[in-house]
């Protein structure tokens, strides 16, 4: 889950000097620029350092600690993506995600839609992506840890989810490693009904808000912007329904529908996803 510059284009302003000739042939010395006074209502604006406030990092520091303590835990993740229209402004579309994982090697992603319905299921062996309008599955094996099996899933077949990054051995590697900006902006009530500390941090590939519960200390709203994305589209991710190390069912992770569907390869997909769209941890 990386603080990119906004730089500017350069501008390059070449003077020339217009010599004037008296009527006695000698040249007249070049006349001084016009010199306009600085505009009151257009102060100086101080120069932006790019620091990595402790009391920040500490936040994203307990938040981690948190998800990576649990021994298993599920949530529902709601993600709203802005994409372009012919108009101008940008449309919003939203993918329900409902997540149950076990450590170390136990995963199910269920996406029940807008879009194209879809789930993930992994058993310490196997990972296995269905779509069950199609009832198209591809199964193959899989590494012995959920993190190395999303970067496979990655790998092979680009299937990313934007919660990727909470998911592995250790979230605060994937929000600091690499990190250019980090700061505290404040505390709001109007996620999830209850009281979030908003902090912000970057790298250079993404600029990312993240609201933590101050209580619970897990994050319930993340919004993020790729520097890739010369659009600046904002992406946004609602996580609710938490439950930390709740009791699952064996078969959790498993689905015999989605084993008995017609088999496919795991490639990648047609359409690419949005620019700069990757998983934090390489």
């Amino acid at each position: 889950m990386n603080t990119h510059g906004l730089r500017g284009p350069a501008l390059a302003l070449v003077v020339g000097l217009l010599m004037t000739t008296g009527a006695a042939g000698q040249t007249s010395p070049p006349a001084s620029p016009p010199v306009t006074p600085p505009s009151a209502s257009e102060p100086e604006k101080p120069e932006f350092k790019l620091v990595l406030e402790p009391n920040a990092m500490e936040l994203l520091k307990v938040t981690s600690a948190r998800l990576a303590a649990a021994k298993a835990m599920s949530f529902t993740a709601v993600a709203g993506y802005e994409y372009p229209s012919r108009l101008g402004p940008p449309i919003v579309y939203s993918v329900r995600y409902d997540v149950t994982m076990r450590r170390p090697d136990k995963l199910r992603i269920v996406v029940p839609g807008d879009g194209p319905a879809s789930e993930f299921y992994y058993d310490g062996k196997s990972m296995m992506a269905y779509a069950p309008k199609e009832d198209l599955v591809a199964i193959g094996n899989a590494p012995p840890t959920i993190e190395a099996t999303l970067k496979e899933a990655y790998k092979s077949a680009a299937i990313f989810y934007p919660f990727m990054d909470l998911l592995v051995d250790d979230p605060y590697v994937a929000l600091t490693e690499g990190a250019t900006l980090a700061f505290y902006i404040g505390t709001s009530e109007v996620v999830d009904g209850i009281k979030t500390d908003m902090v912000a941090w970057a790298d250079d590939d993404v600029f990312l808000q993240i609201w933590i519960g101050v209580d619970d200390k897990l994050p319930h709203r993340v919004r993020a912007v790729y520097s890739a994305d010369p659009q600046r589209l904002r992406h946004e991710l609602e996580l609710s329904n938490w439950r930390i190390d709740p009791t699952l069912a064996p078969d959790a992770f498993a689905s015999q529908k989605a084993q008995a569907g017609k088999h496919i390869a795991f490639a990648n997909p047609a359409v690419a996803p949005p620019p700069g769209v990757k998983p934090l941890v390489k």
